[in-house]
């Protein structure tokens, strides 16, 4: 066992998608956090509140700043969060007198749900991909097989006879409305977080909203007034995964199924057992039903981080940090492997 499995050595064979855990990991958390300082020292020179020699020195000072990660991690020992000794390296590599305005009007919390939603936005592009490529994969699955007879169940019971067609039918359409509903909140929800120290911007005066739409603008991201506090787009996100893997939950679970009757599905590639190796473990149907399971458990722990008191809690934020990448991570793989069950299948009801 390990406490990140989708980064196990060996685990990952199973549950590891690189493409997506690059996107949280330091690097990628501290390159989105200095694009965020870079974008507001631009704004607010946009919007006369900086100097443009003091946002052109911050900006060349931050696209050649390298942390000192060791330092990072006494900081967020001492503060709970990275940003303030962040802010202390990066000015250190401004020049002066531009280094003090570094981070001017914003507060660490700004800096880090940005960062992230910036991240999210790179992995929903990456999840919207595979999801298209899984609805065409079934699409064309029910070109070729969509005719052949197929025992239809209720409750667990032989029921009637269907045909492989609307089994598909069954696996599709909550995908493809899912798909409809990430690229929506792919255009409305991610919004830029600018709030200042409790969400007013007090350092910016009247010219708070701004620097925060020049600062949306310039990252790609919606303008929205500060969401400090306000966690129900992020759940919101965190329900749309969820409703991804419980989809291809379903898709897995019902192969499963199919595979242990054995006489209408045919699947090459299946895992091989230590001691009966005559086997074929329809092993990636199991992981879809397993990634399923794990988001819907652990949306509970995002909509209990909906309870952020007062203007900034300390504690749900830290819990999201906890439960929201893995909770991308594990879509990222239960698309990695619908697909590849996808190919998997060789035949999906009876012969004729």
């Amino acid at each position: 066992m390990s406490l990140t499995p989708f980064e196990h050595p060996f685990l990952s064979g199973l549950l590891g998608d690189d493409e997506i855990s690059s996107l949280f990991s330091a690097e990628a958390d501290i390159a989105a956090m200095i694009r965020f300082e870079t974008a507001l020292a631009q704004a607010e020179a946009d919007c006369g509140i900086l100097a443009k020699d003091d946002a052109n020195a911050i900006i060349e000072g931050l696209s050649v700043f390298a942390p000192d990660i060791a330092a990072l991690k006494t900081g967020v020992s001492k503060d709970g969060v990275v940003i303030p000794e962040l802010v202390r390296q990066m000015r250190q590599a401004v020049a002066a007198p531009a280094r003090e305005k570094v981070h001017f009007g914003a507060t660490s919390q700004d800096a880090m749900d940005t960062s992230l939603v910036l991240r999210l936005k790179a992995a929903t592009d990456i999840l919207a991909g595979r999801l298209a490529a899984t609805v065409a994969g079934l699409a064309t699955l029910s070109e070729r097989d969509g005719q052949r007879p197929l025992m239809g169940y209720t409750r667990m019971q032989a029921a009637i006879p269907i045909t492989v067609f609307d089994r598909i039918c069954a696996w599709r359409a909550p995908l493809e409305r899912t798909a409809a509903r990430l690229a929506d909140f792919a255009v409305h929800g991610f919004a830029v977080q600018f709030g200042g120290a409790a969400g007013t911007l007090e350092k910016l005066e009247d010219n708070g909203p701004a620097v925060r739409a020049a600062l949306a603008t310039r990252l790609g991201l919606a303008d929205r007034s500060q969401w400090h506090s306000q966690r129900d787009t992020l759940a919101e996100f965190a329900g749309l995964l969820s409703l991804v893997t419980g989809s291809l939950g379903k898709f897995g679970q019902d192969v499963a199924l199919l595979a242990e009757m054995g006489s209408e599905i045919r699947i090459s590639g299946g895992g091989g057992s230590s001691a009966m190796p005559h086997k074929q473990n329809p092993v990636s149907a199991e992981v879809l039903v397993t990634l399923a399971r794990f988001n819907a458990a652990q949306l509970g722990a995002m909509h209990q981080a909906l309870v952020h008191e007062q203007e900034r809690s300390g504690a749900a934020w830290t819990l999201e940090w906890l439960v929201l990448p893995q909770m991308t991570a594990a879509t990222g793989v239960a698309l990695l492997t619908s697909l590849r069950l996808l190919g998997q299948i060789e035949q999906l009801g009876k012969s004729k």
